[in-house]
C-alpha cells in the first residue's frame, strides 16, 4: 500500500500531520508512507524514522495554477492507493483532483466533497487535552481502519551530534549550567501573533526579578530591531540573566537549542510546538484571533498552559469571526494586559522553576 499525506504551509502544522506517518507505519509496517510539505519545514521531518520519501513543494516555483497542475502530475506518477489532504486548501485540491488514487482521505468541506471518497467531519470541541489540531488530524485515520491511533504526540529526532552542538554552544556563551533555563518566544510569526512588545517586556521582567534562571530570547535575525525593543526596557536584574546572542543559526540548531531548556514561555506559534515535541513545558500566549481550542495541545494546566483574552472577557468576542477579530488585532491586544495573566504565570513557573 503506497500512501501520501499532504500538508502544505507552516511548521507547527506540519510537525502535528507528521503522526499520521507515525499511525500508519505502527498499524501497517509494510506500507509506504510519503510525505508531502513545503520546502521550508523540511528540517522538523530530518531523521523522521516514519516517512518513506519526502515530496518538496516550492511554493515560490508554483505559484500559478499551471505549475500546480504540472506538480501534481508528476506526483500522480507514483500511483498511490491512498491520499490524505490533511491541507484541504487550494495546493493541495490541485493534488487530489489529478490523482487517480482510489481512495482520498479530506475533512468535510462544503462544495469539495467531490474530490475524496472519505469526507471526515470535524468536530468542534475536544475530547481529549490533545486539543482540536491533534484530534482532527488523527480522525483523518479512522478510514484506514486505525480508530483507537497509538502516538498522539508529534516528536523530533536530534542526532548525538546535534545534542552535543547544543551543549557546547551553552558553554560558549557561559550559560550558568546550575540554573534553570527558560525559552522566551518573543515574537509571533507575524505582527498580529505578536503579544504587544511593552507587554512583553513586563513579563519578561517578572521572570527575570523573580525567579534565578537563564533567559533565551528566539526571534528571527530579521526581528532583531524589536527584541532589541524588549531588552531595553528590561530592568538590569534581567537583563544580566539574558543571553541575547544565543541565537540558533538554523532551525535544526534551534531544535537542539530549545533541548536544553527547561520551559518555553511566550507567544503560539512553530517554536511552541517545536519545544512541546522535544518535551518541554509551555506557557502560551494566544493571539486574540487564534482559536485557542484548536492550538492549545496537551492542555492540562500543570506541564502546558495557555492564555487567551478570551478567558478574560468573553464579551468582547460575542458575534465576531476570526478574520474580523484579526483586522482589529491592536485593539484586542490593548485589552490584554499582563497582570490579567501573571498569576497563572507564577503558578507555572512556581511548579517548574526552583526561585
Amino acid at each position: 500500500m503506497k500512501i501520501l499525506i499532504i500538508q502544505h504551509k507552516m511548521i507547527g502544522d506540519v510537525l502535528l500531520t507528521s503522526l499520521l506517518c507515525e499511525n500508519i507505519k505502527k498499524k501497517y509496517p509494510n506500507a509506504t508512507v510519503d510525505y508531502l510539505i513545503n520546502n521550508n519545514t523540511l528540517p522538523v521531518l530530518e531523521n523522521n524514522p516514519y516517512i518513506d520519501n519526502k515530496i518538496v513543494f516550492n511554493e515560490s516555483k508554483n505559484n500559478n495554477l499551471f505549475n500546480l497542475i504540472k506538480f501534481s502530475k508528476q506526483i500522480n506518477k507514483n500511483d498511490y492507493d491512498v491520499v490524505i489532504d490533511a491541507y484541504s486548501k487550494l495546493q493541495s485540491w490541485v493534488d487530489v483532483f489529478i490523482n487517480n488514487a482510489p481512495k482520498k482521505i479530506s475533512y468535510k468541506k462544503i462544495g469539495r466533497t467531490f474530490l475524496y471518497t472519505d469526507n471526515v467531519i470535524k468536530h468542534k470541541d475536544s475530547f481529549t487535552h490533545l486539543g482540536l489540531a491533534i484530534e482532527h488530524r488523527l480522525a483523518l485515520l479512522s478510514p484506514l481502519g486505525i480508530k483507537k491511533p497509538i502516538e498522539t504526540h508529534p516528536k523530533l529526532y536530534l542526532t548525538s551530534e546535534e545534542i552535543q552542538y547544543a551543549k557546547k554552544i551553552f558553554i560558549e556563551h557561559g550559560v550558568d549550567e546550575s540554573r534553570k533555563t527558560v525559552m522566551i518566544s518573543l515574537l509571533g510569526s507575524d505582527s498580529t501573533k505578536t503579544y504587544p512588545l511593552d507587554k512583553m517586556a513586563q513579563l519578561v521582567d517578572y521572570i527575570g526579578n523573580n525567579h534565578n534562571v537563564n533567559i533565551l530570547f528566539n526571534y528571527f535575525p530579521k526581528q532583531l530591531n524589536e527584541a532589541k525593543i524588549v531588552y531595553e526596557q528590561l530592568s538590569e536584574k534581567t537583563k544580566s540573566k539574558i543571553y541575547f546572542d544565543l541565537l540558533a543559526k538554523d532551525l535544526r540548531t534551534f531544535i537542539a537549542i530549545v533541548n536544553e531548556c527547561d520551559i518555553i514561555v511566550g507567544n503560539d506559534g512553530g517554536a511552541i510546538n517545536m519545544a512541546k515535541a522535544v518535551g518541554k513545558k509551555s506557557f502560551i500566549i494566544f493571539s486574540p484571533w487564534i482559536n485557542k481550542n484548536v492550538w492549545a495541545t496537551f492542555e492540562d494546566n500543570v506541564n502546558h498552559v495557555s492564555v487567551h483574552l478570551n478567558d478574560y472577557f468573553p464579551e468582547k468576542f460575542d458575534y465576531l469571526t476570526n478574520n474580523k477579530i484579526k483586522k482589529r488585532v491592536n485593539e484586542f491586544y490593548s485589552y490584554f494586559d499582563f497582570e490579567l495573566f501573571k498569576k497563572s504565570l507564577s503558578e507555572f513557573l512556581d511548579k517548574h522553576i526552583k526561585s
